[in-house]
């Protein structure tokens, strides 16, 4: 058999490895600043200064704040992290690892080095725009998904791009079989591409700008985003690493993987039960029971082939623990892989309805989530990386001893960080629900509940401190092994030409090896067993109008309020308040009052995007309206801490200071008139400045009327100057929120 003689590109795969170092490094800083900002909301002004703290000065005071827009406030600060460390740290490692093990698993280059290189640029181009648009408060607010229309197309084009680039490579391999880490490739690219896809169908305001709405509301959109939300996780953040996994931990351990049937049983069971599982992040919400009750089965049915995959990876060390003690790189995979069981094992029992009701909406889920994030796929990262470089730089590791200390300050980091979140989210769980003897709430204010975790708030920056302290380490340990290495950009390779065999199934060969030599069948069987459970969820709640019970009194935004939420979606509000009471007596009564209603499916037919929230750092919202002043609104975004003593809410001064931007208001209701049926007639949308116009006095009034220091404040000032500002918009947005039904029974439509 003819051997051919060609060579392996490791050029592309250091290009992404520079990437991953590089907006990792970034990635925890931005975490590191969002944690800081939790107990230290002053942050921004200590950097941006300030010329003076009274009211008085109506936009004169916090000068140095108000003219960064908003960039640094928290919201925009937590998406710019949780975007960095999915979409340009893991990823980038995963193609890392991909580009470097598919060439040497298939014995070939990669079909086209130029799609290489396109993908690169793209993907790269995609973070920075994503930056801009991040500082800029352009988001569409869905959790892991927040990037707007043009970037959710260059993220498609990248995508397929990067497909093509594998599975014509895997067209013209010069091995018969698919190792089992390319089952992970391609079920990855399947589940993404169809993930990403359906979630992020918006229509745009116009084709000339960012703007854009969910083609779903409410319940639907809810739905379908916590469907991608929690495959993000899967498919994203799990299957392309357990590839990761597959290739480099047996590589570094120099051991085979320990079971080829677990990996089959492991490969197929995970991308077949992943999908179900999304519902879990909805429990006990408007969400139809149904979707819950599949959400919290298959959740739990997800600790088989969660744990199937960590053993296979563990057992692979055995007869090479002796080296675990010696190599840093296996002491990295070893706690990636431990991590990636404990937080298997753990999601599965916060989808169960009696411990989500305690755990959701906590710091519990925070801690759940990163150590996933800093165990599972950070040190997976660092292991590949620390494997990398030596091989690709044709020298050892400049220092063993700090990559060591990278691995204890990682681990001590990941301790401090999860276990004091732990502490954090049972804490918030108990003390929301404890009652008097008499029926009232133990802990009715509730920043009572907030102060009592912001000793953890601060452990878990420390812990955030040690693992980037490691990670500079590393850094250190990259440049110096670099320095002193020669970098190979094209390998030489050789390998038996493969012959043309036919795809039909041979006599006696196992259903399992004739997959392997058939991608094209793999691929297709990859996606049917992916969407089953996509289909079984997504398609009944799409499609049945009757899902959804319509009530009466729930009308359509107001074009103020309209432009109020498109503000609050901005600045990333639903990162610390849900809009979503639960069917809790505590719940009901805190944030509704003892005779209130919960959250009805209903309320939220005109929700594009659904603002539900994963996360209470402060109150829920949804039964806000009419609930304080406006005044105290108005006061409350100039400084929280002037009228809740001990807030860790940051300040939003250039609300204040900024006049609201009306010139697309009207082309904001003809869309979601002419696009999403909502009932405005064509006399409130030819309207529209005036009905704004009313709306906006009134509340202007109403601040007036109730602080004195304000209306004497705004007296020296021209008149309607406050009418027209960005805050009066949020207020009117805010006190709308809860308020339809607050005297209203539901009443379904059966036509609708």
């Amino acid at each position: 058999m003819e051997t051919q003689k060609f060579s392996y590109d490791n050029s592309i795969v250091r290009a992404f490895l520079y990437a991953t170092v590089v907006f990792g490094i970034i990635g925890f800083l931005f975490g590191l600043t969002a944690a800081l900002m939790l107990f230290y909301p002053e942050l921004p002004e200590f950097f941006f200064g300030t010329d003076d703290t009274t009211i008085n000065s109506l936009g004169g005071g916090i000068q140095g704040l108000i003219n960064t827009h908003g960039a640094f406030g928290f919201g925009r600060i937590r998406m710019l992290h949780t975007s960095t460390v999915i979409f340009a740290f893991v990823m980038n490692v995963v193609y890392v690892g991909v580009y470097y093990s598919l060439q040497r698993l298939l014995k070939t280059r990669m079909y086209s080095d130029t799609l290489s290189w396109i993908h690169f640029w793209t993907w790269q181009i995609m973070i920075l725009v994503t930056y801009v648009t991040f500082f800029m408060g352009i988001n569409t607010s869905k959790e892991y998904a927040e990037h707007e229309w043009p970037i959710d197309i260059l993220i498609t084009i990248s995508w397929v791009i990067f497909g093509a680039n594998m599975f014509l490579t895997i067209a013209k391999r010069r091995v018969r079989h698919l190792y089992v880490a390319i089952w992970f490739y391609i079920g990855t690219w399947i589940a993404v591409a169809m993930l990403h896809i359906f979630n992020n169908l918006e229509v745009p305001l116009s084709f000339t700008g960012w703007k854009s709405y969910s083609a779903y509301a409410g319940v639907k959109d809810a739905i379908v985003q916590w469907w991608y939300g929690h495959n993000a996780v899967a498919f994203v953040l799990t299957t392309p690493v357990l590839g990761l996994m597959y290739y480099f931990l047996p590589k570094a351990a120099d051991r085979p993987v320990f079971s080829y049937k677990l990996s089959i049983i492991h490969f197929w069971s995970l991308i077949f039960v992943y999908i179900w599982a999304g519902p879990h992040h909805l429990q006990y919400t408007a969400l139809p029971a149904w979707a819950q009750a599949v959400g919290t089965g298959f959740s739990i049915m997800l600790i088989a082939p969660s744990w199937g995959g960590m053993l296979n990876g563990l057992l692979t060390l055995r007869g090479a623990w002796d080296k675990v003690r010696e190599n840093p790189i296996l002491k990295f995979f070893v706690v990636a892989v431990t991590c990636y069981g404990m937080a298997t094992f753990e999601g599965p029992l916060l989808a169960t309805k009696n411990i989500n009701k305690i755990g959701h909406f906590t710091d519990w889920v925070i801690g759940h989530v990163h150590l996933g994030a800093l165990g599972w796929n950070g040190f997976m990262a660092f292991g590949v990386i620390y494997y990398l470089i030596p091989i690709l730089w044709r020298t050892k590791l400049y220092s063993t001893k700090l990559a060591n200390w990278h691995f204890w300050l990682g681990t001590l980091g990941i301790i401090f960080y999860a276990v004091p979140m732990y502490i954090s989210g049972f804490t918030q769980g108990l003390m929301w629900k404890q009652f008097n003897p008499d029926g009232t709430l133990v802990w009715k204010n509730w920043l009572d509940t907030v102060t009592a975790i912001i000793p953890y708030f601060k452990m878990r920056f420390f812990g955030g401190l040690l693992y980037l302290s490691g990670a500079l380490l590393m850094v250190v340990n990259l440049i110096a092994t670099v320095r002193k290495g020669s970098f190979q950009k094209d390998v030489p390779a050789e390998a038996p030409a493969l012959a043309n065999i036919n795809a039909k199934r041979k006599e006696g060969e196992g259903t399992h090896l004739w997959l392997e030599r058939t991608p094209v069948l793999m691929g297709i069987l990859s996606l049917l067993t992916i969407s089953i459970g996509s289909m079984v969820e997504i398609i009944p709640t799409l499609s049945l109008k009757k899902s959804v019970p319509t009530i009466s009194a729930v009308k359509p935004y107001s074009p103020l309020e309209l432009e109020g939420r498109d503000i609050y979606i901005r600045e990333g509000c639903n990162a610390c308040h849900s809009q979503m009471v639960r069917p809790f007596r505590d719940e009901i009564v805190r944030f509704n009052g003892k005779n209130g209603q919960y959250s009805k499916a209903g309320e939220f037919v005109y929700d594009r995007p659904f603002l539900w929230g994963s996360k209470r750092t402060g109150p829920d919202l949804h039964r806000e309206g009419g609930k304080n002043p406006s005044s105290w609104h108005y006061k409350h975004m100039y400084n929280p801490r002037s009228t809740s003593a001990g807030s860790i809410m940051p300040r939003y001064p250039w609300l204040i200071a900024t006049n609201l931007d009306r010139s697309k208001m009207v082309d904001k209701m003809k869309l979601m008139k002419s696009a999403f049926e909502v009932p405005y007639t064509k006399s409130e949308i030819d309207s529209a400045n005036s009905w704004a116009d009313n709306q906006a006095s009134k509340i202007v009034r109403d601040i007036f009327s109730e602080a004195a220091d304000l209306k004497d404040a705004y007296a020296k000032r021209p008149k309607g100057e406050l009418e027209k500002k960005e805050i009066v918009a949020l207020i009117s947005y805010l006190q709308r929120l809860g308020t339809d039904i607050k005297t209203t029974e539901i009443k379904t439509a059966s036509n609708n």
